[in-house]
């Protein structure tokens, strides 16, 4: 399941800080990889000093994490870009003025630079840090309505002792030092995507991480452009936002940043994302930062309620809402209501996102399976706005392992187009059997995996006309699923070949073993000669 950019202090702090992608300026260029060996010993190094400093919640960790890779990125972007502007011969205005104004107090802006802290004592280091650093970074956004002000105003320094932040530092520093190593690889995104693996937890609500390379497919499926406005009401840590970002800097590097407009649409009003806990608001938003989106709008929302008024607003909507759910009719928007009564948390976001896409916007939504088979009234509810006043797509069913070892829930992806009026004539079912892991709580990397052969198979649908029902993807007609009561399971539809198999018969069996049990009798005798 998702801090905004800074702005200025000054007109030219925002300038460079937006043209230097802010927090983290290593863009996004491979995803592929994953952190290992001994880059990945100094991050779970750096993690067990938060755990034997007594923070054991893992949000926690990353947000403390997060706070101080970004105070030590403040120094080293702004060193870096005092060297070009010398170059360039242009006047530099550094982040860190001769005299920076807390409060009351005035304090030096070079002593909070983290090349200079890092050095101090541990009892003065701690106390620049707790004192001045943390009070600083929550100022450096004048515009008290943007969400970095938002976010960032409530942020609070956790770690307990001196002697812990000296060592915190010198672990991330060991951390730093190897990410120099490769400057050409996302190394950063990589680390940040391996610490936000280690929220393992689900919440109380059906909350849990949803696995990057399904985000990826669901994004590839949906295959968002540069216009589009993109949303996920229950963002978290903005995995699907960032995977969306990344898809578009990829397949459409040239079309976006080297058009002002849609380079400001990507960097401001692209993506939205709601979530109601701030923590992990501060967290998906950083996310988006280290990825190099700089002004999203993340924002506390109950989407559910009528507090989201979002109506025919988008192009694009990727989520993976909370399951297992159940609110109070009283709490939900009425307008959900209309679509399917229920309490359910799986079917009302359904209903809010038909409501939110425009007329002619996509979604794709990840759904556990009873969704699609569910009989109450609210189900059918839900399932026959779907087939009969839009147009559903795909049913994309997944194996129950695929989001272990958080939950072993049963899953599938559901796209729809909302169109008003219909336009379902047939329904394009998949039966994912492998998902390139391991359906176990290791989740070990496997050879097979379906999910190219899906991206595939779904860019390219008049082929799958001729498809039987015995493969692993085939087309419904809607008149058939309205004959089942709008049932969506794949299992209604699939066809099974059952291949016939024959054994030998009883004599024979007791032939083999008889003539098994002489063998044996024959080697014990010939043994007992020898003795």
């Amino acid at each position: 399941m998702t801090i905004t950019a800074l702005s200025d202090k000054k007109r030219n702090t925002c300038d460079w800080l937006g043209a230097n992608a802010l927090f983290f300026h290593y863009f996004l260029s491979k995803r592929n990889l994953m952190i290992t060996g001994e880059l990945k010993n100094k991050v779970d190094a750096l993690w067990t000093e938060f755990w034997t400093g007594g923070l054991a919640n893992p949000l926690d960790v990353i947000e403390q994490i997060t706070y101080l890779m970004f105070i030590h990125d403040l120094d080293e972007v702004d060193t870096r870009k005092e060297k070009e502007c010398v170059i360039l011969g242009i006047p530099h205005e550094s982040l860190f003025p001769e005299t920076v104004k807390l409060g009351e107090r005035e304090v030096r802006g070079n002593d909070l630079r983290w090349s200079v802290f890092r050095d101090k004592p541990a009892s003065a280091a701690y106390e620049t840090v707790q004192m001045d650093v943390f009070p600083f970074i929550k100022t450096l956004h004048s515009d008290k309505n943007s969400a970095y002000s938002k976010y960032m105003g409530d942020a609070i320094f956790k770690i307990p002792t001196p002697q812990k932040l000296s060592q915190i530092i010198d672990k991330l520093e060991g951390v730093y030092e190897l990410l120099k190593k490769e400057p050409d690889k996302d190394a950063r995104g990589d680390l940040y995507e391996y610490l936000l693996s280690k929220i393992a937890t689900s919440g109380t609500n059906g909350q849990f991480r949803t696995p990057r390379h399904i985000i990826r497919m669901m994004v590839e499926l949906l295959a968002p452009v540069p216009e589009d406005h993109i949303c996920d009401p229950a963002c978290g840590t903005s995995g699907f936002l960032v995977e969306a970002a990344h898809y578009l800097k990829t397949e459409h590097k040239d079309t976006i940043f080297y058009n002002k407009e849609r380079k400001a649409h990507f960097n401001n009003t692209m993506f939205t994302g709601y979530d109601m806990d701030r923590t992990m608001l501060r967290i998906g938003a950083m996310n988006m930062m280290t990825h190099g989106i700089e002004n999203p709008n993340i924002a506390y929302c109950d989407s559910l309620s009528d507090q989201n008024g979002d109506s025919d607003k988008y192009d694009k909507i990727l989520a993976n809402p909370p399951f297992k759910g159940s609110l109070d009719y009283d709490i939900v928007s009425a307008n959900i209501l209309k679509v399917c009564k229920t309490k359910k948390t799986e079917l009302l976001f359904l209903a809010l996102f038909l409501r939110m896409l425009k007329v002619g916007g996509r979604c794709a939504s990840i759904v556990p399976d009873g969704v699609l088979f569910g009989s109450s009234t609210a189900h059918k509810a839900l399932r026959k706005e779907l087939i009969e006043k839009n147009r559903l797509e795909a049913i994309i069913s997944m194996p129950s392992g695929v989001f272990k070892p958080y939950a072993g829930v049963s899953t599938a992806v559901v796209i729809f187009t909302k169109t008003g009026h219909g336009g379902t004539d047939k329904v394009w079912f998949y039966d994912m059997q492998s998902d390139g892991y391991s359906l176990d709580d290791k989740r070990t990397p496997l050879q097979t995996n379906d999910i190219p052969d899906i991206i595939k198979r779904f860019h390219n649908l008049k082929a799958e006309d001729s498809r039987t029902r015995t493969e692993q993807s085939f087309f419904v007609p809607k008149q058939e699923i309205v004959d089942n009561g709008y049932d969506l399971s794949i299992n209604k539809y699939k066809q099974t070949v059952y291949v016939e198999e024959k054994y030998p018969s009883t004599s024979e069996i007791m032939s083999d073993i008889l003539e098994l049990e002489s063998k044996i009798v024959a080697g014990l005798t010939d043994l007992e000669k020898m003795v």
